[in-house]
């Protein structure tokens, strides 16, 4: 599991929520106090749904699935992008695309012009055209880039989504709640946690908290990556120590049916040369027997 400590939560300034007057109630649980009027989270409650939250995480990626990372706001972009790409996972953090998972099969084919205009553009595929064509193509590249640029690997639904500031993401989070796609978040104090499945109490606008929470998420991904890269070198060995005994086995039959053909070669030889002495030695006998022509 990722490893986190409570010291580095505070140092990252993880436990200062927002203005007391703008908390959402339902958050109450995760609150230590208040001061100065703004709300206190509690640190140790932080600290175990993180540990859950990130359980949960390792487990996704240790059997093959997905993690889309969401964060739009500016503080959020730079963390929520380069740890996406740190752990292998695809991200949104410019603009949330409307329908990106409800309507994931008419984004796929965007995401699939994506790469062809990609394709394009790397393989001299603009030069044969126009200027005013070639301009046309890299602006709609442009601007796919910058609404799918983060998600161009993902060939299918998320198996999770990991959202910084759930209130402000609360569009991903219903279309995910639509299709019973489990959302962890880091979740503020005048958020609704009830939206989220695994929330994790925190400051969701201070760049460090987020990047330390986000770090940590990456973490508990690359270890789910790592046992499942381990497990499938695993069953490999496997495989192949079985296809190696079945090569032997059937080497070994193989080797017995050459061994009794030989047997049998051996038992009609040794029976036909029996046959030969038994022939002899009737002939023998019938010479000794015989009388000898012109004897007195």
């Amino acid at each position: 599991m990722a490893a986190v400590s409570v010291k580095e939560l505070l140092e990252a300034g993880v436990h200062f929520g927002h203005q007391t007057k703008r908390w959402n109630p339902k958050m109450g649980r995760y609150i230590f106090g208040a001061r100065s009027g703004i709300h206190i989270i509690d640190l140790q409650k932080s600290l175990e749904c993180i540990n859950t939250t990130c359980s949960f995480l390792t487990n996704v990626a240790a059997n093959g699935g997905i993690v889309l990372f969401v964060g739009t706001k500016k503080q959020s972009q730079e963390p929520v992008s380069s740890e996406a790409a740190r752990c292998g996972m695809p991200y949104v953090s410019q603009r949330w695309l409307g329908g990106m998972l409800t309507n994931f099969r008419t984004v796929k084919k965007s995401i699939d012009r994506l790469k062809e205009l990609r394709n394009m553009r790397d393989n001299g595929g603009l030069t044969s055209l126009s200027k005013k064509e070639a301009a046309m193509l890299m602006k709609e590249l442009s601007g796919l880039e910058k609404v799918l640029g983060g998600v161009h690997t993902m060939d299918k639904l998320p198996q999770a989504i990991f959202v910084v500031d759930s209130k402000k993401e609360n569009i991903a989070v219903s279309e995910a709640k639509k299709l019973s796609i489990p959302v962890a978040a880091i979740v503020d104090t005048n958020c609704d946690p009830d939206d989220v499945d695994y929330v994790m109490p925190g400051n969701d606008d201070a760049i460090k908290s987020i990047k330390l929470i986000s770090s940590v998420v990456a973490d508990s991904i690359i270890e789910g990556k790592q046992r499942l890269s381990g497990l499938i070198a695993a069953e490999a060995k496997e495989k192949e120590l079985k296809e190696a005994a079945k090569e032997v086995e059937i080497k070994s039959e193989e080797a017995e049916k050459i061994i009794e053909a030989e047997e049998t070669v051996l038992e009609k030889k040794f029976s036909a040369k029996k046959e030969t002495m038994g022939v002899e030695k009737t002939i023998s006998k019938i010479k000794r027997k015989r009388p000898i022509k012109g004897g007195k």
